[in-house]
Order: C-alpha cells, then structure tokens, then sequence
C-alpha cells in the first residue's frame, strides 16, 4: 500500500478514521506478539528526566492499552462464510503508520504515542508543524493522531504501525472525521434513522462500532459482526473495554453474564459454550446421525418449537436463503421441513441452549447455518432450478447486452440546459451536416415536425414511427421515435432528445437502451441536468467519451407576481391556459369563448398528432382570430408554440390513484415553453389562475433539478423467452410478476413500471392460440387502458390473429364532425383504434393485416374531423367512462331499477289503461 499512488490516496479519501484498539490486545491473552507489538521498557536516568524508550519483546496483559492506528476508508463490500451467510466488510487502508512522537509522564505528564500518517510535501505544511517533524527526526506526515497507552505499549519513535499489529478476531473502537453522508454504510447496515446522535450515538446498541480485523498484507479488512458470532460464555476471551461504558463490547459482556446467570450450573454453562461454538455442520451431521432425539419437558419442547416457528417466518433468514438460492416462496416449506427434523432428533442441551437463546434473531442466527446444510443435501434440485431461474432473469450490467457498441469508441456530447435555451437545435444542426444520422424523438409529433423541417433545408429524411413508415429515396437521415430506433445500424451522428426521460417509470428503458446501444461515433444528448451524474457514471461503465455543453434560456422566465384572480376574463392574447384533465380543458375553453372575444385552440394527449399540428398552426396564425391556446400537459414537448404567458389553471392532477402536486420538474418544463426566440414572444411569462397557486409555482421554479440515481429498464423478449424455460405451464402474466420478483439489477438500474403491459397480458389470457412472442408483442400496443372500446377492439384483434384469419379494422366512421361530446369521444377512440391497427401491422406479418391503406385513410379523415370538431366545441364535456345514472331517491328511500321485462309489462299496462277507462265511461 505504501507503493501506492498519492492520486489513488485521493480517490480514496472519502473517509480518514482513527481507530484504536481497546486495553485488551486480542481475544486470545496470554499470547507472545511479535514485534509489532513491542512492549516499552522504562530506563531511568539520573542525570536526566527523560528516558529511553527501547523495543524488547514482551507479554501484553489484560490491562495493557496499545496504540492505534490512522486509516483511510477505501469502501464497503461482503464476504460469504463457509456457510454462505452474509459477512459485510469494510476495508481500511493503513498508509505509511509511524510512532512520529513519544510522550512520556516525566516530560509531558501523560504517557501516549503520536502516530502519523501518509506522507506530505514540506511546501504544504506550516511553519511549526515542520518544525515538529524536524525535531523529532521523522518524516513528514499527512495527518497526526494521538492514543493514550500504558507505560508497557510505549514504543520506540519510528515505529511503523502495520495491519500485523491487530490480532485477527479483536474488537476495536472506531472514530471518524466525515465528510458528506459519512457511515451511511453502517448506518445502513444497522438500521439506523438518522437521530441527532445517530453517527457514533452514546448509547449501547450502536454497533457501527463494533468490528473484528482480518489482515491481509498492507491491507486491514474490518467487518461488522457474522450472522454466526455467537456470545462468548468464557470470559476470558470476551474483549474488556471499562473506559467507555457505552461501549458495543461492554454491551456484549453483559449480555454473555446475564446469559450465564440465566442458565445457572457452571456444568451447564460449559457445555452451552462448547455448542455455542461447535461448527454447524459438525452439528448437523450429529443431528443426521441420531435416529431419534432425547426426550424433552414440556416447557422446552412448547419452546424449541415456537423458536423454530419464528424462523420460518425470519425475514432476516428469508434473504439471507435467497443468496443460496432458497427463494422466498420456498423457503416457508424448507424451514418447515427442517423444524420437522431438527425436534426429531435434538438432544436435551442442544435444546436448553436454544432455549436460552429465545425466539429472535441469536436463534435465527444460530439455526440458519444448520438450516443451510439441511437444504444442501435435501433440496438439491430445488436449489439447482431456482438457481438456474434466477441467473435467467439477471439484468445485471446491461451495457454489455451490446457487444458491438462496445467495440466502438463512442462519443457523448450532453447537451444541457432548460427549454428554449437552443440545445436541441443545435444538436439538430450537427445531425443535418452529418453524412448519416438518426433523431431519436420521445413523441410521434416531435419526430414528424424534425422530418419535416429537415426536408424542407434540403437533406433527405425518412420517418419510423410505431403506426407509419416514410421512407425517401436515397435518404441518409431518419427521424425516429426512441422505441424504433435500431441499435444494428451503423450512423455517423445520432441525436436522443429530451435524455431526462431515462427516468420515466413507464418508458425510461427505451432511452437506456438508445444510450447502450446506438452504433454511432457522435452521439448527442439533449436535456435537463437531472439525469448529468447517471449518464456520467453509464459513460464510465460503457468506457465512452462524454463532453459536456451547458446552456443557459435566451430570455429568463419571469413570474408575474398579478395572477388571473381566479377570473378567465384576464385572459389576454398569447396566453396558454395548462389544466391537466380533458374536462377542465373543455370547460376553460367555453368560459373564454362566452366570457370574453378570444377563440381558443385546443391540444390535449388523446387528440392524434395530426389534430394536435393543426390546432398548434392555428395558434401561431397571427392573422386569425384564435389568439389563446388551452392545453394539458402534452404541451410540455414536441410543439414549437408563440406563447407570450402560461397559465396554470391549477398545480393538482390525478395520477391515476389520487390527487397530487404536479412536480417541480414538470411545471418547469411547461413554464420554459413561455416565450421563444425569434417569435413575436421572445420573453416568456408563467403565473396562475389563483393566487394561492402562486406560491407553490414560484417555488418548483427555483427548485433545482433532482439528481436522478437510477435509470429504467426492461427485458428484452429474448430475456423472458429464457425466463419461461425455467418456470413452464405459467400463464404470461404471472410470468411477467415472476421475473419482477426474482431479476437482478444493478444500483444504477430500475425495472420500469408493466401495469400497461399486464393488464393486457390479463385480458389476452382468453385468446388461446397466441405464442409467447405474439403476447409480448401485444402488450406493447399503444392502447388507453382506461378506454374499454379501445380494449375491446384489440382483444378482437387478437382473437383473430391466433385464429390466422385476416385481422378487419370493421369500425365505420361517421359523415360529420361532432355534434356532442359523446360523439367527440367516439371520434378519439376510432382514431386509436386505427392507429392501434396501423402499429400491430408495423410489428407482426404484413399478410395478416391487409388493410393498412384502409387505416391510413381513415386516420386522416377522423383527424380532419376532430380538427373541425374542436373549432365547433359548444357543449359540456363528458367523462370518458361515464357512469349510469344513479338510482332516484323517492320518499321511502331509493328504488331499485326494474328489470327489461319489468318495464316491458309496466309500459304494457300503461297502454292498456285508456282502453279501460274509455269502456267504463261508455257503459
């Protein structure tokens, strides 16, 4: 270690920890050290005060305290006993230990060792410290430390202090100098919550604390206490600490007395101590050995089996089984099993001292190492399969997925900045002069308004998306969804816009697989700082060149500190009004139009792109009389607009589950699309509807950008065929929860959300006939869950691909625009049909959907529909699931609606009535 580097010394450095032995040398006294364990010997002499301090070999007793030591924390990781409990690690690093000064009672009044470390220029250190190190004859040191020690620990000056001066198994005392998070590690570990106290907290069950010592060279690997450490009964082998009452070992000796006390003969004690530490495989085998157990009382057989009752249901053994591949589902029926035979045949002292341990985790500790060889031997196959399941499901390093990528030695240039700050078109200038390129587009309308625009400079560009296909002859360039970019093709320059969304919890993985896998020498990236630190350390893992370009907006963002007043009637030209439901939408646009002299275009998420472009031209026609746009939060990207003010009508919508705040990182990102440069709007303007709203604005506003950890991802069809093999006769979607359950990720990494997917996948599970592939790839359809004819018409769909009949759109679209909002609403879920149609032709046999130009007409003519549809709008919105209308309440209660051939007989007598009457009259 001393060889090492002075910039590794750097990268290490998160943590410098002084750590001290305790007044008891090892868990074994009585031992002759070696000679890192000198003891001091005191000569006097009456001529002088001082004395010389020698090294002579000698016999440490219990109430010797030695030097510690000054260490660098290198990091954290895990070692597996032979049992395959997990043992957590921490590494220290003992650089270049010295005894740089020795304090004696007759010179200074205490007797204490100074201990440098590490090595440090002169230029670097102040005047008295190099005269400090000058006078005392030794090197110059990075970091000084001082630890009491008896008079028989004082050791000679320039002793060096390494790894061999800690016996392996002794405690020692740790104390830290931090910076950050600090021992998050052990905090971690221990479950710990942050209190005031909480690093190195004054209380006895702080067992950061707490470690036993492994040397290994220069190296001093420190570790928490084992699964398996058990309470030592001998005292003498218990490491005593009575300067720190608080201290973790004076806690473990106490716990050991009260346990001797507990179990009462010394006879008793002696042979709990030696089952305390037995080998567990020694215990085993004797378990396996005895054909039948000793009989037991009552009270320690009513015991034994409700400890082995709490370990069947340890969470703490639960995980520890997983790292054996005992999965969490089979692990009840092992433990059961093993419950079963361990009473069978457990011998009376074996069970006293279980008993005396008691139900928890000394107990789990204790029979899980047991339990493991019992699974060994009989669960072989068990094991071997679920073993073999998971190793299937490992996502584990995903940039290795893409071997060719790796070949290459890619270039990343992150372009980072907030909206209209120019990103985006400059990267767009890079793709145009590239000799062949690829833009990687979030929306549908995005990728159509980038292959527009790059056709009309004069660079041929084909169009990929899900539901069409432009492909121009001789065309280098393609503008592209990021689902359907290819990661085989070779390009010279690719662009992957709108980056941040490698954190969505839905379609995160499609731009991690764009980042890991794209084929192209410069890549481009383009977003917000959020995702800066994740795509640094993916470039570090990928071995990638990143260059980062940051941005600042043209025009800064101002708050108007006047908001509407909660009256529409404010309103002014240029104004975007952002609500977040199709309802307040609709209800905006209508209070504007009969309150005031402004028209208002409309773009929400279900409108098709083609519908959305039109009602987004009509809004920067300054020659019309639609002056103000009313907007969900799809306006957030894909549109270039004149806006002069966003407005937001309100800062809740619903996730799907309840009503919450919009987040800070969303408002930001519909705020910036206020004022764009080279329009008649180039300052941007953002308030609220309300005035308490305005608050909460200001606030997301100067929120800075979260730094987002992980990033999404989701398995290949690849990776799931592999997974089934392992777990067959299992329906896709408990298919789908089972890879959930038992996939490996990496930190960096997250499994993106499947509630689309699965729902689906559920209502696929009556078509019979379709493969596994043509399940996953049905899933995939983009298709509005929460629409049940949208749903129906997929199921059928389906059923007629599994039958090999030609798929039929069968769906007629009406002759006019909207009357109603109901007919609005049918003129959408068309609309998705058809476009559902167009990309189930994209993904599976061109001959099984033969109707492609059919559907490509009719999406035309219903976008021309809604189009017109939206300039009519006059009536009130209505909920796309609509519910029946509830039952009326009359005077005793509510009634209960009659059944069809109730009514048919009601209306009946109804008729019936006049007839009657008029008979009665004439009579």
């Amino acid at each position: 270690m001393s060889a090492a580097s002075r910039g590794l010394l750097s990268r290490l450095k998160q943590f410098q920890l002084f750590f001290a032995g305790p007044k008891s040398p090892s868990l074994y006294p009585g031992a002759v050290h070696s000679a890192a364990h000198f003891s001091a010997m005191a000569e006097e002499d009456d001529s002088m005060s001082s004395r010389v301090i020698e090294a002579k070999p000698g016999v440490m007793t219990p109430g010797s305290r030695r030097t510690g030591a000054i260490a660098v924390k290198c990091g954290m990781t895990a070692l597996w006993d032979k049992w395959g409990a997990r043992v957590p690690i921490t590494i220290l690093w003992l650089d270049d230990n010295i005894v740089s000064q020795v304090k004696t009672p007759e010179n200074e009044g205490i007797c204490a060792l100074q201990i440098g470390c590490g090595q440090k220029k002169e230029k670097h250190l102040t005047k008295p410290e190099v005269g400090h190190f000058r006078a005392q004859g030794v090197p110059m040191k990075r970091k000084l430390g001082e630890f009491p020690v008896t008079e028989d620990a004082l050791l000679p000056l320039g002793t060096p202090i390494d790894v061999r001066h800690f016996v392996p198994g002794q405690y020692v005392d740790v104390t830290g100098i931090t910076k950050g998070k600090g021992f998050q590690g052990g905090m971690k570990r221990w479950g710990f919550k942050g209190m005031p106290a909480s690093q190195f907290a004054p209380f006895d069950f702080n067992q950061v604390r707490e470690f036993s010592i492994f040397p290994d060279l220069r190296r001093l690997w420190l570790r928490s206490p084992s699964e398996n450490d058990k309470p030592v009964i001998d005292a003498t082998e218990i490491v005593q600490n009575e300067a720190k009452p608080d201290s973790i070992i004076d806690g473990e000796e106490r716990l050991c007395e009260s346990e001797t006390q507990s179990i009462g003969p010394e006879k008793e004690t002696s042979s709990f101590a030696q089952i305390a530490n037995q080998d567990p495989e020694e215990i085993y085998k004797e378990l396996k050995d005895t054909l039948k157990g000793e009989n037991l009382s009552h009270t320690d057989w009513n015991a034994v089996n409700e400890i082995l009752g709490c370990f069947c249901q340890s969470g703490w053994a639960t995980n520890q089984a997983l790292s054996l591949y005992i999965g969490a589902s089979f692990f009840p029926f092992a433990a059961k099993k093993f419950g079963s035979f361990f009473i069978k045949r457990c011998k009376i002292d074996l069970a006293k001292y279980l008993v005396s341990l008691g139900p928890g985790n000394e107990a789990d500790r204790f029979l899980f190492p047991i339990f493991v060889e019992f699974c060994m031997e009989k669960f072989p196959d068990e094991i071997k399969r679920f073993r073999e399941m998971v190793d299937s499901a490992d996502m584990t390093k995903p940039h290795t997925w893409f071997p060719f990528a790796r070949a290459m030695k890619r270039k990343i240039i992150y372009h980072c900045g907030p909206t209209n700050s120019g990103k985006t078109y400059n990267a767009l200038q890079r793709f145009m002069e590239a000799e062949k390129g690829v833009y990687c587009s979030p929306l549908r309308l995005l990728a159509m308004e980038v292959f527009d625009k790059v056709n009309a400079s004069g660079v041929y560009c084909s169009l990929i998306t899900g539901q069409e296909k432009k492909e121009f002859p001789f065309s280098n360039h393609v503008a592209c969804t990021v689902e359907m970019v290819s990661t085989e093709e070779l390009y010279d320059v690719a662009v992957i816009d709108e980056i941040q969304m490698l954190a969505d919890p839905s379609r995160g993985y499609a731009w991690t697989r764009a980042l890991l896998g794209l084929m192209e020498d410069e890549i481009h990236l383009c977003g917000d700082p959020s995702v800066l630190n994740i795509v640094r350390k993916v470039c570090s893992d990928t071995g990638d060149e990143l260059v980062e370009q940051h941005y600042e907006r043209f025009k800064p963002l101002v708050v108007e500190a006047k908001t509407l007043l909660g009256d529409l009637k404010n309103v002014k030209s240029g104004d975007c009004i952002v609500a977040f439901s199709r309802r307040e939408i609709f209800e905006v646009k209508l209070a504007i139009e009969k309150n005031t002299n402004h028209r208002c275009c409309v773009i929400y998420g279900a409108l098709p792109p083609e519908t959305r472009r039109q009602q987004a031209s009509l809004f920067n026609d300054q020659d019309n009389e639609y002056d103000v746009l009313v907007a969900s939060d799809a306006v957030g990207m894909g549109l270039n607009l004149n806006i002069r003010r966003i407005v937001f009508y309100n800062l809740s919508k619903y996730n799907g589950d309840k009503i919450v705040p919009v987040p800070a990182s969303q408002v930001k990102q519909i705020g910036g699309r206020a004022g764009r440069r080279g329009s008649c709007y180039p300052d941007g303007l953002t308030t609220t509807l309300h005035l308490e709203d305005l608050d909460y604005l200001i606030e997301c506003l100067k929120k800075p950008f979260d730094d987002v950890k992980k990033v999404g991802l989701f398995p290949f069809y690849e990776q799931v065929e592999l997974f089934a093999a392992q777990v067959p006769d299992m329906s896709f979607p408990k298919l789908l929860d089972k890879f959930r359950e038992n996939c490996r990720l990496d930190g960096s990494y997250y499994l993106c959300q499947h509630l689309h997917i699965k729902k689906i996948a559920n209502m696929l599970e009556r078509v019979k006939g379709l493969s596994l592939v043509d399940r996953f790839n049905f899933c995939f359809a983009p298709v509005n869950i929460r629409d049940p004819k949208a749903l129906y018409h997929l199921l059928r769909f389906a059923s007629s691909y599994s039958q090999e009949l030609p798929v039929n759109i069968a769906m007629g679209i009406p002759k006019g625009a909207a009357r109603n909002d109901t007919e609005l609403l049918d003129l959408e879920t068309k609309h998705q049909v058809v476009s559902m149609y167009l990309w189930l032709s994209n993904h599976f046999e061109e001959e099984r959907f033969p109707y492609v130009k059919k559907a490509e007409t009719m999406a035309t003519d219903i976008a021309q529909l809604l189009g017109e549809s939206l300039v009519r709008v006059c009536w009130k919105p209505e909920s796309r699931n609509a519910k029946k209308a509830e039952p009326q309440e009359n005077e005793n209660g509510y009634q209960r609606p009659m059944s069809l051939i109730k009514l048919r007989e009601k209306k009946n007598e109804e008729k019936s009535r006049p007839t009657q009457q008029l008979k009665t009259v004439t009579a």
